[in-house]
């Protein structure tokens, strides 16, 4: 192809796009990734794809493949706001390995999706080292990933993130709640907070307008800053709750996302059960009564929009129950007995 002489020369970085600061976020984020390796990863970074050994699946009976994907929603408006891109990539692994958690597999290895705006390489050496940070707490490889700069499409400094975790378990010892019957009981594991759910409203009541307030040490929140109870990332549960599989009979687990309680909780219950949940019995961290004070909202569309401090549930029967709690608290969880399981249709009641 021919150039006349007078054509202006336009390059793709002239055009947005700096290949060799991609480059250059590459090199950054190496040692990070290779932090999350497992042994059966093959390959390294920067691959046109990630390779993982299946040797992990030989020891079971009936591998079954899980995944998840998810994103870090309009919790990101929050980091970008004040500079601090370092925990929400462990809020993405949280939101996929907690849900491919539920039915008891392991996660094996996580891909993620950068989107961004103009690609600094300092920023996304923030981004990635969360995520790998969330990958070594959950136990699996970070593989790959696509960092995408769209100029023009985004702002420069926005981005999005998301990503997708694969896992196994073995059939026979899977979690599916077809055991759960009246008279079992529901532990429930304490969030780390918020987590990554309903940040539009938080956003809405808490954010908008009190930008200055940010950063300032409060009373109500026991000496912490809205800022850093805002962003403290999402629990990672894999490990201790793996092990509560590994050790107990658990019939059936909720990861506690978008909806609340109300509407995670009973996606797990059969037809002809309720689960019944004694309110009082956890301490709800303070962070949700300033989100109802300053919107106005009634303990009913609390527990069906926020996590209300737990984060995970698990349903066994009393002889199990008692077992499953001292082997997460053994393993640094916060448990506790929160409520049964009594006939119904399949709902979420509150004591």
């Amino acid at each position: 192809m021919t150039e006349r002489d007078d054509t202006p020369r336009i390059t793709y970085r002239d055009a947005g796009v700096d290949t060799a600061e991609g480059a250059r976020a590459v090199a950054a984020i190496r040692l990070a990734v290779r932090s999350t390796y497992r042994p059966e990863v093959l390959g390294d970074i920067g691959g046109f794809g990630g390779l993982f050994s299946a040797a992990a699946l030989k020891e079971m009976d009936d591998p079954v493949l899980v995944s998840g994907t998810d994103g870090v929603g309009t919790k990101l408006r929050l980091a970008r706001l004040l500079d601090r891109h370092d925990t929400v990539g462990i809020d993405l692994v949280a939101m996929c390995a907690n849900d491919i958690l539920t039915c008891g597999a392991e996660p094996l290895f996580f891909l993620d999706y950068v989107a961004i705006g103009q690609l600094r390489s300092e920023r996304i050496e923030q981004i990635v080292s969360g995520i790998a940070e969330g990958c070594r707490l959950a136990g699996c490889a970070l593989v790959g990933g696509e960092m995408a700069e769209h100029p023009g499409t985004m702002e420069p400094d926005d981005y999005d993130l998301s990503g997708f975790c694969v896992g196994a378990v073995d059939r026979p010892k899977m979690v599916d709640g077809s055991a759960v019957a009246p008279g079992d009981v529901i532990l429930g594991l304490a969030s780390s907070g918020i987590h990554s759910n309903g940040y539009s409203l938080v956003r809405k009541v808490l954010v908008e307008g009190h930008e200055d307030e940010l950063e300032l040490q409060r009373v109500d929140l026991g000496g912490a800053t809205l800022a850093d109870v805002l962003l403290e990332p999402t629990r990672i549960y894999v490990r201790p709750v793996l092990e509560a599989v590994r050790t107990t009979h658990v019939k059936a687990m909720a990861h506690i996302t978008g909806g609340g309680i109300t509407e995670n909780l009973d996606r797990v219950l059969p037809g002809e059960c309720d689960a019944q949940i004694a309110r009082g019995v956890w301490r709800v961290p303070p962070v949700f009564g300033l989100i109802a004070d300053a919107a106005g909202l009634d303990d009913e569309e609390m527990y069906r929009t926020f996590n209300m401090g737990i984060g995970f549930m698990l349903v066994l029967s009393p002889a199990e129950a008692p077992k499953a709690a001292a082997v997460l608290q053994a393993a640094g969880e916060r448990v506790f007995e929160i409520g049964e399981i009594v006939e119904g249709a399949g709902g979420v009641r509150y004591l």
